[in-house]
């Protein structure tokens, strides 16, 4: 599944992602432990591909077939 990001963040203990063709979704950071207990720096420092996020300084992969589903 390839999903075209817009944009993605975090805020009040959630992870959020908007697509281009507008969806948005978000999910608890206690899903992820590792983002839960990354600092601000960690979990900003992530790289987009067309089928996930991927964090190295947390070696941290989320699927936005996962996300979206």
């Amino acid at each position: 599944m390839e999903i075209e990001v817009k944009k993605v963040w975090f805020a009040d203990d959630h992870i959020f992602i908007q697509t281009v063709s507008g969806e948005e979704r978000s999910h608890p950071l206690k899903w992820f432990p590792k983002l839960l207990n990354a600092s601000i720096d960690e979990r900003e420092s992530y790289e987009l591909s067309p089928f996930g996020i991927h964090w190295e300084k947390l070696d941290e992969d989320l699927s936005f077939e996962g996300f979206f589903s």
